[in-house]
């Protein structure tokens, strides 16, 4: 009988390899796993790179070069870099004119658009005859043709022929039809004092509102509707009033979903072209940024000064943000909770 030598110790017979096979595989099921997980995540990546990645370097590879639009296919890589477009843009006439021209159309129609939201879905919030139907025509201005509703609201607003200057000279009194689209500004008289009004900025924040104030209402509306009732309840019992209860009760559940809706509006409208393009085309002091770029690329084919426009454009974009995330996005969180 052989006994272990000195030194070794006696272990208990088995398969060759069967200690290692169980880690083996666990190794080979998470690699499996790895690899389906990127089959699966694979065509969104593409898509990403292809769609936003590309074209997002493609814009700054141009912000750095002095590229015509005729000179676009022969652009490479390793051009005549310079900050000459920067410089032509932040020189350029009405450039800050510009940029404070879309900060105004971009609060103003976000905090428009919100507060309309917030008072329709306050109002359809409670069961009524005729309350889905009312519900769904205030989709209407959001999910129709921005080209259809533009060319309503130059109809109506038209000083020859439109409804609003019809009714305004024959109910209100008007002393004669207004230029809502091509008037940039008119004097207001407030207790005595003559103030400018800038009449076609003030009719695309007005339309800017209308259009999407639907967006808001639909994330409000949801939020409102998973509010418990017992809260209110609780607060009536105690005496509170409609004011009281909404700004202690209702505000707080909804700040969270108003902060996500400010932060998303703000981006859509800082960028928005299509609305203000349509309705006057830049002019009368409409002139936001997005424009700019638009006539920098297609009056003056100046691809290196578009791009780099629209760098600036987003560079004061993420300052926006980042100051709302760092003053206002962290209150809201504590009023919420």
């Amino acid at each position: 009988m052989t006994r272990p030598s000195p030194g070794t110790s006696a272990r208990p017979a088995g398969p060759p390899g069967a200690a290692r096979g169980r880690p083996a595989r666990r190794t080979t099921a998470a690699a499996r796993e790895n690899r389906a997980g990127l089959a699966f995540v694979s065509p969104t990546l593409i898509v990403v790179l292809a769609v936003v990645v590309l074209p997002i370097l493609w814009t700054v590879l141009l912000a750095f070069q002095r590229t015509r639009l005729v000179d676009i296919q022969t652009t490479g890589l390793f051009g005549n870099w310079t900050l000459r477009n920067f410089e032509l843009v932040f020189t350029s006439p009405g450039f800050w004119s510009s940029l404070w021209t879309t900060l105004l159309y971009t609060v103003g129609s976000t905090a428009g658009s919100i507060a309309l939201g917030l008072v329709a879905a306050l109002a359809l919030r409670r069961p009524f005859r005729g309350r889905g139907l009312l519900r769904g025509s205030m989709l209407v201005p959001y999910v129709a043709p921005v080209v259809a509703v533009t060319f309503v609201w130059e109809v109506m607003l038209s000083p020859q022929y439109g409804i609003v200057n019809e009714w305004g000279t024959e109910l209100l009194g008007w002393d004669a039809p207004i230029a809502f689209l091509s008037q940039r500004n008119a004097d207001v008289s407030v207790l005595g004092v003559q103030l400018p009004v800038p009449v076609a900025l003030l009719t695309v924040i007005v339309f800017e509102i209308w259009r999407y104030f639907p967006f808001a209402f639909l994330f409000l509306l949801a939020r409102l509707q998973a509010v418990p009732n017992g809260l209110e309840e609780a607060a009536t019992i105690d005496g509170a009033g409609l004011w009281q209860t909404f700004r202690h009760i209702l505000l707080p559940q909804l700040m969270p979903v108003i902060s996500l809706l400010a932060v998303l509006r703000l981006i859509m409208t800082f960028n928005k072209f299509d609305d203000v393009y349509l309705l006057t085309g830049g002019g009368a002091g409409t002139d936001v940024v997005a424009v700019r770029v638009y006539e920098f690329l297609t009056a003056r084919f100046d691809v290196g000064a578009a791009a780099a426009q629209a760098l600036v454009l987003a560079a004061v974009l993420t300052v926006l943000l980042g100051v709302y995330f760092a003053f206002f996005a962290r209150r809201t969180q504590e009023e919420a909770q």
